[in-house]
């Protein structure tokens, strides 16, 4: 087909200068993965530019061997890392990044093997049993336990696609309890947070700083850093039925950020961020091609089970461009009117319907393509190879996807506009 359906570590992939390029060149029946390495490395670099402190990419968004190769290249340096697999797939394109172990429930073996092998000495918990299980390892490996910092991680409150609080962390104070319990052990202590995924409200940044200073002032033990984790949300489509609000822009969501650091007094410890989404979000698209379309209904070769997970339990609208196909010459309805489609997945699974619609012209049919965009975050993540389906063929592509133009360039993210 042209395209490299590739084993993970793979580094030749196939140039283009568009994603409609792709799909009129290649003409693919599978989903395609357009990898814009251009703009993933000028996301790094603004989230870099903008955070007043360490930036440590969140592994878990996207932790392909290119992906993390080109973040490294663009200067990423440190990883949030939550597995053996994530600590192997960063060492496999850097020898000496630093990885931060901040899943805060952890097997007492992969303690050992970050410990031991991999070098990690920042790692986070929420809870008392977390701290006797990094302790029994730092013992038998005889380690200085100065050398290491534990964060204990706050529970937050807010609104977020993805509410984390409701599995991970500590209530203030028993915050305040471990935190002393890992001072008095030897350790260096930190505090950390997490507001969620794809967040909405900048404030939400402010009542996690309010936790946290309660937390350190009824502590009283010195910290070694601040980690504000993620959050920062990524660009992605309207739909013009629902009028859902613009997420805050990076600039005046970082800018809010750095004055509640400035206000809570927190500006003088090293501080530590975990963003995922932010960076690698608009760094990919993919090609799907319409088997059917049934009414108002596409039936195309990716669903909830591939790429497209996230538009589902995140109930994020993706922006969508329709691609025609040149061979089919008779159409019905108007190339100028949006409408919106329910999308069906490839598999025979009766859920496998996206939440929220594609907003295409009335044109769309079967034999199309449709290119979705700002899908690098959890799309390959999260893909299984449920009913045998699994998309696996990436090209590369020059023109970030919300700038190519043309009579048949139509995605959500620019009809708000208009």
């Amino acid at each position: 087909m042209g395209a490299t359906d590739r084993t993970r570590g793979a580094s030749k992939i196939d140039k283009f200068e568009t994603g409609h390029d792709v799909a009129l060149s290649l003409r693919p029946d599978v989903p395609v993965y357009c990898f814009r390495p251009a703009v993933l490395a000028a996301d790094a670099k603004a989230f870099m530019e903008r955070f007043p402190g360490k930036t440590a990419y969140a592994v878990k968004t996207n932790s392909e061997h290119f992906v993390l190769k080109a973040l490294v290249d663009a200067g990423i340096s440190a990883f949030d890392v939550a597995s053996p697999g994530e600590f192997a797939a960063v060492r496999a394109v850097s020898k000496d990044a630093e990885l931060l172990y901040m899943h805060p429930v952890k097997a007492q073996s992969d303690i050992r093997l970050a410990l031991e092998t991999y070098g990690v000495r920042e790692m986070s918990l929420d809870h008392e049993d977390e701290i006797a299980k990094i302790l029994r390892i730092v013992r038998a490996l005889d380690l200085d336990p100065t050398s290491m910092t534990l964060f204990v991680r706050l529970q937050t409150k807010g609104s977020a696609a993805y509410e984390l609080s409701k599995k991970f962390g500590a209530a203030p104070a028993h915050a305040v309890e471990l935190l002393q319990r890992i001072e008095r052990l030897g350790f260096k202590v930190g505090i950390a947070f997490h507001v969620g995924s794809q967040i909405g409200d900048p404030k939400i940044y402010e009542r996690a700083l309010a936790s946290a200073d309660w937390v350190r002032n009824r502590a009283a033990v010195p910290l070694t850093a601040l980690d504000v984790g993620g959050g920062f949300p990524a660009a992605y489509g309207i739909d013009p039925r629902r009028g859902e609000p613009q997420m805050p822009e990076l600039p005046d969501l970082m800018a809010e950020l750095r004055r509640e650091i400035e206000e809570w007094e927190f500006s003088d410890l090293p501080l530590i961020a975990e963003p995922g989404r932010v960076i690698v979000a608009r760094s990919l698209s993919v090609i799907v091609r319409v088997l059917l379309k049934k009414g108002r209904r596409l039936y195309i070769n990716d669903g909830i089970w591939g790429s497209l997970s996230d538009s589902w339990t995140g109930k994020i609208t993706l922006p969508a461009r329709l691609i025609l196909d040149p061979a089919r010459r008779r159409r019905s309805g108007s190339a100028d009117k949006l409408v919106p489609f329910k999308v069906c997945g490839a598999t025979c699974d009766s859920v496998d319907i996206l939440s929220r619609p594609f907003w295409l012209p009335e044109t769309a049919d079967t034999g199309d393509w449709v290119e979705i965009g700002h899908i690098g975050a959890y799309s390959l993540s999260l893909r299984s190879r449920f009913n045998g389906f699994y998309p696996d063929t990436f090209v590369e592509v020059a023109t970030p996807f919300e700038e190519e133009e043309g009579p048949q360039a139509f995605a959500a993210i620019e009809t708000m506009a208009d």
